[in-house]
């Protein structure tokens, strides 16, 4: 099965300056084009994460706002989608991307509703979408044409949102958490930041981008990202947790124990 999205990227009219594109070799188009069809195809497989925390949230009774809010994360990750397929279109590529085979949003059997939200609430929004927003501000300052500067900060802004709101929620929720609760979450936590770990350095090369112009456009410095992905983990994501009441520290120590990208020579020279 495949997700084509070339109606939405001539739908989308993105257009980029000439000369941006002519400074381009044939390794940095390609790279640009790997680069935001991928973003591409992560955009989507966001949206169907978010309506699977939608009913989550219902199931465990949470306030009737947050599941809308969440829905409203849905359109915006559909349209984040479209975007870089345009930009895809733009570069001389097809926005077109076979679906992988995806495993099931977790829905934590072995937990309570509330629990089990808060799990996915944490992993999605406190990591994955912390993490987002560190390393899309970073591509933005180092993009070239005004267009796609524009187009980060766009998708920067609703990643800052949903970022905040399970911050906010993991706040709002903290005070009336149980002690046995907490442990639990802990227990989680290991998994989690091990899991965001393993999926995040798979996906940032332990190499610089290939050049200037490759940078501009969004291919981005796998090394200076990998620095800014554990810093984005020690100085914003643990402080947070910790501020929940969460053991995040002990937890990301015990993550980076039982890694195994935690052992590669690759990543290990940025956990210190």
């Amino acid at each position: 099965m495949s997700l084509d999205l070339r109606g939405a990227a001539r739908r989308a009219d993105l257009r980029l300056e000439p000369r941006a594109l002519d400074e381009l070799d044939e390794l940095d188009r390609a790279s640009a084009i790997l680069t935001w069809r991928g973003r591409m195809l992560n955009e989507h497989v966001s949206a169907r994460v978010f309506t699977a925390l939608a009913r989550q949230l219902e199931r465990a009774g949470v306030r009737a706002d947050r599941p809308a809010r969440v829905a409203a994360m849905v359109a915006e990750e559909w349209l984040h989608a479209d975007r870089c397929a345009a930009v895809v279109e733009v570069l001389g590529g097809e926005p077109v991307i076979e679906l992988p085979a995806l495993p099931p949003v977790p829905e934590h059997e072995d937990a309570d509703p509330l629990e089990a939200v808060l799990r996915n609430v944490i992993s999605v929004s406190c990591l994955s979408e912390t993490v987002a927003v560190a390393l899309i501000d970073a591509e933005r300052r180092t993009a070239g044409p005004p267009a796609l500067q524009r187009l980060l900060a766009e998708i920067l802004a609703d990643e800052v949102g949903h970022a905040r709101f399970g911050w906010r929620l993991l706040e709002d929720l903290a005070p009336s958490l149980s002690p046995a609760l907490r442990e639990r979450l802990a227990d989680y936590l290991v998994i989690a930041l091990d899991d965001l770990a393993t999926h995040e350095l798979a996906h940032l090369p332990a190499r610089p981008s290939p050049s200037s112009a490759a940078e501009a456009l969004g291919v981005c410095d796998g090394l200076a990202a990998r620095r800014l992905f554990f810093a984005t983990v020690n100085e914003v994501i643990v402080p947070g947790l910790q501020a929940a009441g969460l053991p995040a520290l002990s937890a990301w120590r015990a993550a980076q124990e039982m890694g195994v990208w935690a052992s590669s020579a690759a990543s290990a020279r940025y956990t210190d």
